[in-house]
């Protein structure tokens, strides 16, 4: 008990820190701002305890199969990590901001072509935007987007090389799966394919469809002021690991479809090989 208790402290002061990061490292930050930034913080530090602190998971998906949300918090700590630095880097320059910032403004400017989520990111600035905005996002996106694509390679590398979930023993559906039903109706395996490609194609289209969908709808509401840095941080965060989590998430579920399917052909190959000795003995 003690231990199941210092591990959810453990991972709530880490999501605690996550969300208090801009707040720290930021510079010129107001107080009503840190204000509201430490009370996400707190709240979404008593989520995570309350989650890992209980027997059975209600929300959290994949908690007994590491490490699915562990490589998940770790792209959007760094992605927000380095953002908060880049940003600090304006007020207080220094050998590591400029760095991150030279590193991002090569990603941004390498995948910022036509019809590139990049791209349709700076599209998506207002035309009154000035050029350092411009240079801004760019170079966000272009690190934002970097780290997601990292992320995906590793755990893809996980599942195909090293078998994720298999080799941390037996896997659980539905302790990992808590919002898959599975009395839905319909064969568990078919839906979970579906569900896996569905995530996967979403993750895909994610971040062309965001930027149109803001640019759709900022004639009609105000539209994001990325020149704030705390907006910049977590626009462009949110931007880049919601896509990449979909797609983490429908690789996992295809992944389990395919281990079920291979339980399910060696528990039909043992029963046929049972009846067939039992028939051989018998004539």
């Amino acid at each position: 008990m003690i231990t199941k208790i210092v591990g959810a402290g453990t991972r709530a002061g880490l999501v605690a820190l996550l969300f208090a990061l801009p707040a720290i490292l930021l510079p010129s930050v107001g107080s009503d701002a840190i204000q509201i930034m430490m009370l996400f913080a707190l709240l979404a530090g008593c989520l995570v305890f309350v989650e890992y602190v209980s027997n059975a998971p209600s929300i959290l998906e994949f908690r007994y199969a590491p490490p699915f949300n562990r490589l998940r918090y770790l792209a959007i700590f760094l992605t927000v990590f380095a953002l908060s630095v880049i940003a600090r880097g304006e007020v207080a320059p220094n050998a590591f901001t400029a760095f991150l910032h030279a590193l991002g403004q090569l990603v941004g400017d390498a995948i910022d072509f036509p019809y590139s989520p990049v791209r349709l990111m700076v599209i998506m600035l207002p035309n009154n935007a000035t050029p350092e905005l411009v240079a801004q996002v760019r170079t966000a996106a272009g690190l934002s987007y970097l780290i997601s694509l990292v992320t995906l390679v590793v755990f893809y590398f996980y599942v195909r090389v090293l078998g994720w979930p298999a080799r941390n023993g037996a896997f659980n559906v539905w302790v990992n799966l808590p919002l898959f039903d599975p009395t839905a109706g319909g064969d568990v395996m078919p839906r979970l394919l579906r569900d896996g490609r569905l995530n996967i194609l979403l993750g895909f289209l994610m971040p062309f469809l965001i930027p149109a969908i803001v640019q759709m709808m900022s004639d009609l509401i105000d539209p994001i002021h990325l020149s704030d840095p705390k907006t910049m941080i977590w626009t462009m965060s949110a931007w880049a690991f919601i896509p990449a989590s979909m797609i983490m998430r429908g690789i996992a579920m295809t992944r389990v479809a395919t281990l079920i399917n291979e339980n399910r052909q060696r528990a039909y190959a043992a029963t046929h090989a049972g009846h067939a000795q039992v028939t051989s003995s018998a004539a």
